[in-house]
């Protein structure tokens, strides 16, 4: 798979992935005064947003046709 996530898409996505985990977390042990249906949907958001950093690729990103790398600035 070809990457489609540049530094600074990966730099928001790790953010937002830790953010929403640690949401999750807080809501698990009633530290915030969330619904618990929402903990599992925020973990999911945390896991993808999380390894769509770490591998560089994101699927959705594929389907859409979006690069947000960096253009070569070599000369062809």
């Amino acid at each position: 798979m070809n990457q489609n996530v540049g530094s600074t898409d990966k730099t928001l996505r790790t953010t937002a992935g830790a953010i929403a985990g640690l949401v999750s977390i807080g809501i698990l042990l009633n530290a915030l005064p969330l619904p618990a249906a929402l903990s599992p949907v925020l973990g999911l958001v945390a896991i993808i947003m999380l390894a769509t950093a770490t591998v560089g690729t994101c699927p959705i990103y594929s389907l859409l046709g979006v690069d947000s790398c960096p253009r070569d600035s070599r000369p062809s």
